[in-house]
């Protein structure tokens, strides 16, 4: 820390331990100065030769002992008294901490160049300038002070000359850096690489590019909201770096923002909290998903306003791929019967579709009228989504409606598999046993059956949960893929068999194989006997392994497991009307083209 001493004389101000000062001279006290309670009993002269306030104050006649009441002085007591030991010209040491109040009361008592040069304006302003702003932490330590002494230390500039050292520092490049900082945090991702060995010599390590982060966690929030503003104004700090700078600022300040204990937070709190929403960076990915989220967490349980709560789901939307289903667990407030607010995700969500379909149509999203397939990023939400509604589900006081709406909220489209969206169905199901026949098939509605794991299928033709016609569709659409499964393998053995007899004969040239494609390609005959080879071929060499294929996990083929559903249901009496003619889905559905001895499968089943 910079320090600058003024003055020669020894100390003579003596603290009788009772708020009084007095100066130990052989000549008596003619001048009394009261701040407050606080008494200083000085002589006129030292003080009249430095300060034209009090040449203002102090008669010029009579020699009567005279008594001043000063009431705003900055600085209060503390400050005059360094103000008066330089009149005395008593030796006085000078540093951060207390060179603001020294130079705000010496402006007061108008210790400047008219009345004596040299005076203390004069050399405060010079150690202010040839140290304290050259200095990284005394230029922090300054700024912490002058909150104190407002307006003063504003209109005297010391504030912005604070700032302007601070965020020039900031900027500055890191091969630069030569003063000492605070670095207890972990480096950027991006830095990892730089401190590694290289060719087997060590390098120096270097200076991360967020080494000022630290040193100003210890400002008040008004002092850092304009450090902040000065950093992002000169542009050269890279986005992350300011995004990592407020998050460190904010735990430091607020270390139980992720805990539900936040509520109970005062106004302060919640004026911190809005500030620091105010100050996030606007590029996306400056700052984590998850702090933005128990930034969100925070401003709802606290009430900080709706702009506030639209300003972070407007961030948040725009990065929700990177968030967590944990993350998303924001609790609601008080009168609130769910446990999760589950209408502020879904305006996230909403967000983030509405972002995602302006950048599809920027990308040319849609080529010949087909609509490409979702991004990445989107069927990464889904799957978050889902495990969401997955966890809301498990609240007993979650509405159907809500988890429609939310479930809606993500096309069918952006779920390749539709494992979760099952999962979350299932989960409700189980926590809310007395869902009407009707909210169950809204439910059911949410996933596309053919879109389920062969793992799935197996759950939910033995799932009790589900309304038969749910079932009846499981079971259809998985007794379709078996089988187009066993087609291809048909064609596959076809085509080996083909090849291996041609192997042996003498070989054709270019034009007789062509000639004998276009033939076998022309022929429908040729075919139908080639596909009837196939299958006895299947059948001598596959036999065991179509066997295996044609039954769902249990032991069963779908059409047993139907049938033993079917009788289940209509021994219990579970079947309803609505239900009545869910035993003939597999008539109604469309089946692919085989050939005539696997065509009639399906109506046999039903």
């Amino acid at each position: 820390m910079k320090f600058m001493k003024l003055g020669s004389n020894p100390d003579t101000f003596q603290d009788d331990g009772s708020e009084v000062r007095i100066v130990e001279t052989e000549l008596v006290s003619d001048i009394t100065v009261r701040l407050g309670n606080t008494k200083f009993y000085l002589h006129k002269f030292p003080l009249l030769s430095k300060c034209a306030r009090f040449q203002k104050l102090i008669p010029t006649t009579g020699d009567e002992n005279i008594d001043i009441h000063i009431h705003d002085i900055p600085g209060g007591p503390k400050a005059f008294e360094i103000c008066a030991k330089f009149c005395y010209g008593m030796v006085v040491t000078l540093n951060a901490y207390n060179v603001v109040a020294a130079r705000c009361a010496a402006e007061y008592l108008e210790m400047n160049e008219t009345v004596d040069k040299g005076n203390l304006i004069y050399k405060i302003d010079v150690f202010l300038s040839s140290s304290i702003f050259r200095s990284w932490k005394d230029s922090i330590i300054v700024l912490g002070t002058t909150k104190a002494h407002l307006p003063w230390s504003e209109d005297l500039k010391l504030v912005s000359h604070c700032i302007d050292s601070i965020a020039s520092k900031a900027n500055v490049d890191t091969s630069k850096v030569e003063w000492s900082y605070t670095y207890n945090r972990k480096k950027l991702s991006a830095e990892n690489d730089l401190d590694m060995q290289w060719n087997g010599v060590k390098k120096q390590p270097a200076v991360p590019k967020d080494w000022w982060v630290e040193d100003l966690t210890d400002l008040d929030i008004d002092s850092y909201k304009q450090v902040i503003s000065a950093i992002k104004t000169m542009g050269i700090v890279p986005k992350d770096a300011v995004g990592e700078a407020i998050k460190a600022y904010t735990y430091k300040k607020l270390p139980s923002l992720s805990k539900v204990s936040m509520i109970h937070g005062d106004g302060k709190v919640r004026a911190m909290l809005v500030t620091i929403t105010c100050l996030l960076p606007s590029e996306k990915g400056s700052i984590s998903c998850s702090f933005l989220l128990k930034l969100l967490r925070a401003t709802n349980l606290l009430k900080c306003g709706e702009m506030c709560r639209k300003e972070l789901v407007k961030r948040i939307g725009r990065q929700l791929d990177e968030a967590s289903v944990s993350d998303l667990l924001i609790p609601t407030v008080d009168g609130e019967t769910t446990g999760y607010d589950i209408d502020m995700i879904l305006s996230i969500v909403e967000e983030y579709v509405r972002q995602d379909s302006k950048n599809a149509q920027k990308h040319n999203a849609e080529v010949n009228g087909h609509v490409q397939a979702p991004s990445a990023s989107m069927i990464t939400v889904a799957k978050i989504v889902d495990g969401y509604l997955t966890e809301v589900a498990k609240d007993p006081n979650t509405p159907v409606l809500k988890f429609i709406n939310l479930a809606e909220a993500i096309s069918g489209n952006s779920r390749p598999f539709h494992d979760g969206i099952y999962r979350a169905i299932d989960m409700y199901m189980k926590e809310h046993p007395s869902l009407s026949k009707s909210d169950k098939k809204k439910l059911c509605c949410l996933m596309d059956c053919k879109k389920l794991s062969p793992e799935a299928c197996a759950h939910a033709v033995q799932n009790e949960r589900l309304p038969l016609r749910t079932v009846v569709q499981v079971l259809y659409h998985e007794q379709t893929r078996a089988s187009a499964a066993a087609t291809v393998r048909a064609d596959s053995i076809c085509i080996g068999s083909y090849e291996s007899s041609r192997s042996g004969a003498t070989t054709n040239t270019e034009d007789e194989w062509d000639g004998v494609i276009a033939v076998e390609d022309l022929s429908l005959s040729s075919k139908t006997t080639k596909l009837e080879k196939c299958h006895s071929a299947e059948k001598s060499h596959g036999s065991s392994k179509s066997t295996t294929n044609g039954k769902a996990k249990g032991g069963a083929t779908p059409k047993k497991v139907l049938g033993k559903m079917l009788s289940s249901k209509a021994l219990t009496g579970e079947r309803s009307s609505s239900d009545s003619s869910d035993s003939a889905i597999l008539r109604s559905q469309d089946h692919p083209k085989r050939t005539p001895s696997r065509s009639t499968k399906p109506s046999a089943a039903a």
